[in-house]
């Protein structure tokens, strides 16, 4: 199914990098905030940073996987109006 958003979505994908690699210290992390992010707290983001992470590092991947998600479900969804 063909949307009008079709080439905004594309350029969502290529922004935000969904299948960006993620170190494997932040895949706990990561998990979270693709299937309960409404669990995420500022221990979450602490704990990232002492294990030498940049606050760019973080934001990064969270907005990767974040839209990774959003794209997941939105993908899900047209699949079903088809």
């Amino acid at each position: 199914m063909r949307t009008r958003y079709e080439e905004l979505i594309a350029e969502l994908r290529a922004a935000a990098q969904p299948d960006r690699p993620a170190p494997d210290a932040m895949h706990r992390y990561l998990d979270k905030v693709r299937r309960h992010v409404y669990r995420v707290v500022d221990r979450d983001i602490a704990e990232l940073k002492a294990a030498g992470f940049s606050e760019d590092e973080i934001f990064a991947q969270t907005v990767a996987v974040a839209v990774a998600a959003g794209l997941e479900r939105l993908d899900a969804g047209l699949a079903a109006l088809e």
